[in-house]
């Protein structure tokens, strides 16, 4: 996330980071906060926002200048009229109706500061496998789609599927394009077993190549793909209906 939010954090007039839904620990605010203070801008603001008021009270002690904790849900209570410029929501949208995605988007993205963005994903526990999508404000419609794997950790690249976003993650069937996606990223990634003996990295990096030759219109660099990631247009796995 820092590749994609640095540049659009250090230009932003005020640079306000949402982290919605932390969960029972405050770890991810905190990580978040250091890591945007020191590769983004020393000023970033980060507020960790969460429904339950006793995690709220317990993350409160851990507060310091320009990190904070508050109550709050999909509205994103701030206490003045400023707008983050990103809000980060992980493992949220996974325990409602896959129906009430688009309203949490929206809802979400009105909040946000015109340039800004929605991060909206799954991950597993220990953060070896991890998909989001990217939504602009304003929008209810992902741009972008992406994936992260600790590559050494998979058997194939579908083995995210139990950790799609929850606008995808009951979509991974037969005629669904993330369905066709990651059936084809599989069998590139099969292709490519000879190289198992110079590492997983070396086969990520072949298989998305081979995804790119095959058509697949992906957006990042063999930079990102090093690090066992991928990220192709919305439309690429936009749900049928």
């Amino acid at each position: 996330m820092l590749h994609a939010v640095c540049s659009t954090i250090r230009q932003a007039q005020d640079a306000i980071v949402v982290d919605l839904g932390y969960g029972h620990s405050p770890i991810t605010t905190l990580e978040l906060f250091h890591r945007l203070t020191e590769y983004a801008r020393p000023d970033v603001e980060v507020i960790g926002i969460e429904i339950d008021p006793l995690r709220v009270q317990a993350a409160q002690s851990l507060e310091q200048p320009r990190l904070r904790f508050t109550r709050g849900g999909f509205e994103i209570p701030l206490t003045d009229e400023r707008r983050p410029i990103l809000i980060r929501a992980f493992n949220v949208l996974r325990q409602y109706e896959e129906a009430s995605v688009q309203d949490a988007w929206r809802t979400m993205t009105e909040r946000l500061a015109p340039s800004g963005y929605l991060v909206e994903g799954t991950c597993d526990e220990l953060g070896r496998l991890s998909s989001w999508v990217s939504v602009r404000a304003g929008s209810d419609t992902p741009e972008t789609f992406s994936i992260s794997v600790q590559a050494n950790a998979i058997e194939l690249p579908s083995d995210i599927a139990p950790r799609l976003p929850k606008c995808l993650i009951h979509r991974n069937v037969a005629g669904e394009r993330v369905h066709n996606f990651l059936q084809q990223f599989d069998s590139a990634w099969r292709s490519h077993a000879a190289l198992i003996p110079f590492g997983a990295r070396q086969r990520w990096i072949a298989t998305v190549e081979t995804l790119v030759s095959e058509g697949v219109p992906v957006l990042d660099s063999k930079q990102r793909w090093r690090l066992g990631e991928i990220t192709v247009p919305w439309d690429v796995v936009r749900p049928s209906t």
